[in-house]
């Protein structure tokens, strides 16, 4: 069995972001800088954050972190994001998100352009109509980490619907060819559908909710999940016993999840072109309108 570690294929990203960071600098004369947004004080999203600006600044990325109260209200929250979306100091936005204020509203009120993450709806609909722009850093990571590792995607059952990871996901495979099958909690009879699969991405945020009986013998296994349970981070699928079953499978932790944060990089190094692109383009907008 082959352990489908995280950290090559990170720092293989890691390395294109660094070449493609060094350009930016060198055409702009400054850093590309990410904003961090955290709401609370959860442990978990602080140290998350602060993983992502240690990474930031180890590739001579501006980093900047505004904390907000839990308590903190939606307009609150929404005058802070325009503020920074008006910043022309800042080139992508990133909200450690909420449980009180709707996914769906934080995604709108982000600039397409600044929008790390690619949860906006005129990134998630070029990544449909298959022109991606701003690609989700979960999914962009996963496609990375199965290129890396060769997978065939012919026959891939995908297990969470959620429009952060499994949604984008099969958009974002079935644009590379892969057959997709998008299972969720009302698929019926789970384990003969996953058990058809060479290739099974689990990412529904429920500890150990698959074993090995819900995979067919040399098959692929992508675990998505980061559950903090017993004081120990566990995946969606218990790895007990499964190496006599599958061919490969990702860690937790150290599979998908450093390959999310190096791609939230590649994310922001291209967040900072667009932005600059953008601030030309209306520069240049309003100039002509001047001139008029």
């Amino acid at each position: 069995m082959v352990i489908l570690a995280g950290e090559p294929v990170a720092q293989r990203l890691l390395d294109e972001t660094q070449k493609a960071h060094d350009a930016f600098q060198k055409t702009t004369g400054r850093a590309a800088c990410l904003a961090a947004i955290i709401v609370g004080d959860s442990p978990a999203s602080v140290l998350y954050v602060r993983k992502k600006t240690e990474k930031a600044n180890s590739l001579g990325i501006e980093s900047r972190v505004f904390e907000l109260s839990s308590l903190v209200r939606p307009y609150e929250l929404k005058i802070l994001i325009e503020t920074l979306n008006e910043d022309p100091a800042i080139d992508a936005i990133l909200v450690q998100r909420p449980t009180h204020i709707p996914d769906r509203d934080i995604s709108l009120w982000i600039a397409p352009h600044k929008d790390v993450d690619g949860f906006h709806p005129l990134n998630a609909g070029n990544l449909a109509l298959g022109n991606p722009c701003v690609t989700p850093c979960t999914p962009l990571g996963i496609l990375a980490m199965l290129e890396h590792y060769k997978i065939n995607l012919s026959s891939t059952c995908i297990v969470g619907r959620s429009p952060l990871v499994g949604k984008p996901l099969a958009t974002l495979l079935t644009s590379h060819n892969a057959t997709v099958t998008l299972c969720h909690s009302k698929t019926q009879n789970l384990k003969a559908v996953t058990q058809q699969a060479d290739l099974v991405i689990v990412a529904v945020g429920h500890a150990h909710l698959l074993d090995r009986s819900f995979f067919k013998q040399d098959a692929y296994v992508i675990d998505v999940g980061i559950n903090h349970k017993n004081g120990k981070l566990q995946g969606d699928v218990n790895h007990d016993g499964i190496e006599d079953v599958v061919a490969g499978i990702s860690p937790v932790p150290g599979g998908v999840g450093p390959v999310t944060i190096a791609a939230l990089m590649k994310n922001t190094v291209l967040c900072a072109n667009l932005s600059t692109q953008f601030l030309r383009a209306q520069t240049a907008s309003d100039i002509s309108i001047f001139d008029e």
